[in-house]
């Protein structure tokens, strides 16, 4: 994987060549006296002025990556993976995209990285007729590794397992580097553009707990691709057009019949939906009337577009408190904005002999799909496959994605499979340059391990759902007496830390491919991997340095004067979790799993506990509670570890607070 520092340095020398090899050009013309307004040489001077202004642009770019990547945390896995491929390159050059395994080290006392590529190697080998055993194959890689600064020694063990040991000056040294310039993202190849498709909701209709897993997991994942320097474009693609807004505004027109002088005072979108839709079912002039209204709809008529506008608007605005709760910025681009695109996308489907009909409808059959796209209905009217074909294009064409990510429950994967089939047949994308992926995810269930739904058998409502987690956090507070010990400001902010982190952190740390309990009692508990461990552990981390009366100046100032202290075996073992935190990022940035970075807070802040309890960082008089000694090599660690602590929690949006 080349960095993004040799890509500009690459892109540079590119650029220099084509430059001298111009002006070279232009001297052999003008030495043949080609001079004056030759087309040639004029063409020659443009293009050289041309690349002379993207050379600069490129040096700036190489400097501004060269700075980042000083003061960017090194993904260890991913040097270990360039220093070992590059030993098996000088080891077996014959052998062209040599397996390469590096992995932490499962036990610890055999070192703290593994390349187990030996094994893959000698079969390969073998194949051709070579004897060679896996040791031999290790032997063979470690002999032709090159110099550099992260590893100590490296030993075989068993069948051509490596062990890898890293320097410790090597990982104080990077420790330094984080604690100086904070946690900076690791480095990425390119800037790309990245469109997120999450949350989703209808409009008319209530958001209800199926939608709090694709918010929330969409937000996340952006927050993510945001961190390491992304251009990120969040779509929220609401579900604002179709049929069903025909019986919407023949109803509107008949309850509030002024709306277009008179705000209509619709409270209760819910009640309304199911008001109209009542009579759309036992009604039939209502229906008439209600199928006239979409013809209305889809013609733009100036009235029923004012009416369709408001009953959105309301929408809206029910939708945002949520978003406030949930701190989700995100754009809206419903259905709607692809209405007049769905024609062209016909269109080109057709010019290109892509469609077939069906009992009257046109219909595409992408390869290896064995259900079509319907493109056009018998009567005439688009559908959900045309729209959803629309927003690709404009994704891919107007947007210029480069990766696009659809949070979507894991239901609508082949539906989603079709279209990007669909999309690749046409000729939209290539998916080996371009980043389409369905982000799926299971449903939530109740304790009853049944679909999540009220006493009463109904969807339960999101916005109940957030305040009941409201009221339990405070009990919890309560319970703790934590009222009595914060002021009534920190026990709000505590209160809105703990209930909306634990909604968040309960559904982000399951496998989103995989349904999972919905219980308040489990992610409101302080033990094990909730997001109320979390929080404490951090407001403890942070509280060492306060109550030792140490301020972040001095913190800073110690960073960089004090070599951070990595002798004790707990220190060793958290200094080396805390680097871990590229790899964890860059493997979601891979697959989307958003797990893997729980899984890691987690384990960080049990590696912290367990060097917490072995290794002093403060030594107070027993008596007099008076603070004797202060290890700052061990302060540093601390501090290191709250401050990768609290990246995670702003990646995974869950707020803490200094005060708990």
């Amino acid at each position: 994987m080349e960095g993004p520092v040799y890509y500009y340095e690459r892109k540079l020398g590119e650029q220099e060549t084509e430059i001298k090899s111009l002006t070279a050009e232009i001297e052999l013309l003008r030495n043949f006296a080609f001079v004056g307004n030759s087309p040639n040489l004029e063409a020659l001077r443009e293009e050289n002025a041309k690349l002379k202004y993207r050379l600069n642009i490129l040096r700036k770019s190489l400097e501004e990556e060269k700075n980042k990547s000083v003061k960017s945390m090194i993904n260890i896995n991913s040097q270990l993976q360039d220093i070992f491929g590059r030993a098996i390159n000088a080891a077996f050059p014959e052998l062209e995209n040599a397996p390469l395994a590096v992995t932490p080290n499962q036990q610890p006392k055999f070192g703290d990285y593994q390349c187990n590529s030996a094994m893959s190697l000698t079969q390969i080998l073998k194949a051709r007729n070579q004897k060679v055993n896996p040791r031999e194959t290790a032997e063979k890689i470690v002999k032709n590794l090159p110099a550099n600064d992260l590893i100590e020694k490296t030993d075989i063990a068993g069948p051509g397992f490596i062990n890898i040991h890293l320097r410790k000056d090597f990982v104080s040294k990077q420790l330094s580097k984080l604690l100086v310039n904070g946690v900076q993202p690791p480095s990425v190849e390119e800037k790309k553009k990245v469109v997120v498709d999450f949350s989703s909701p209808n409009i008319a209709k209530e958001m209800h707990v199926g939608h709090l897993r694709s918010t929330i997991i969409g937000d996340s994942i952006c927050r993510l691709f945001e961190f390491v320097g992304h251009e990120v474009l969040r779509i929220n693609h609401l579900g604002d057009w179709g049929t069903q807004f025909g019986m919407l505004i023949a109803h509107l027109q008949d309850k509030f019949p002024n709306y277009l002088t008179v705000s209509p005072p619709i409270g209760d979108l819910q009640s309304f939906y199911k008001e109209s839709k009542k009579r759309f079912d036992e009604d039939e002039e209502f229906k008439k009337r209600a199928y006239f209204c979409v013809v209305q709809l889809q013609s733009k008529q100036p009235d029923i577009m004012r009416a369709w506008n408001l009953i959105c608007d309301v929408s809206r605005k029910e939708f945002q408190k949520i978003y406030d709760c949930l701190d989700i910025r995100i754009i809206d681009r419903g259905e709607s904005y692809y209405q007049d695109k769905m024609i062209q996308v016909v269109k080109e489907f057709e010019e290109k002999g892509l469609v077939e009909l069906d009992e009257g409808r046109k219909v595409v059959f992408p390869p290896g799909c064995t259900v079509p796209l319907t493109i056009v209905k018998s009567d005439g009217g688009f559908t959900y496959d045309t729209s959803d074909l629309a927003a690709l294009k404009q994704r891919l064409v107007e947007e210029k994605a480069d990766i696009i990510i659809y949070v979507v429950d894991s239901g609508q994967g082949g539906h989603l499979q079709n279209v990007y089939a669909a999309g690749q047949m046409i000729g939209w994308y290539d998916p080996k340059v371009t980043r389409v992926e369905h982000a799926g995810f299971g449903v939530v269930l109740g304790e009853d391990k049944k679909k999540f739904k009220t006493r009463s058998g109904d969807t339960v409502r999101l916005i109940d759902l957030l305040e009941e987690g409201l009221k339990r956090s405070m009990d919890k507070l309560k319970e703790k007496e934590r009222d009595k010990v914060l002021t009534p400001e920190e026990l709000i902010a505590a209160q809105k830390s703990v209930a909306f982190g634990c909604i968040k952190y309960a559904d982000l740390s399951h496998n989103r491919m995989n349904d999972y309990i919905f219980s308040f009692d489990k992610m409101l508990d302080d033990r094990g991997n909730t997001a109320a461990y979390l929080l404490y552990a951090y407001t403890r981390i942070r509280s060492i340095a306060r109550l030792a009366n140490i301020s972040e100046e001095a913190l800073h100032k110690a960073a960089q004067e004090t070599e951070v202290s990595l002798q004790h075996e707990k220190e060793w073992k958290l200094g080396k979790c805390i680097l871990r935190f590229p790899e964890i990022l860059q493997k979601i940035l891979d697959d989307l799993l958003l797990h893997i970075l729980c899984d890691y807070l987690y384990e960080l802040a049990t590696t912290f506990t367990e060097f917490y309890d072995n290794c002093y960082c403060v030594e107070k008089d027993r008596q007099t509670g008076n603070v004797v000694k202060i290890n700052m090599g061990r302060m540093l660690l601390s501090d290191a570890t709250a401050a990768v602590m609290a990246k995670g929690f702003e990646i995974l949006d869950i707020k803490p607070v200094q005060r708990m």
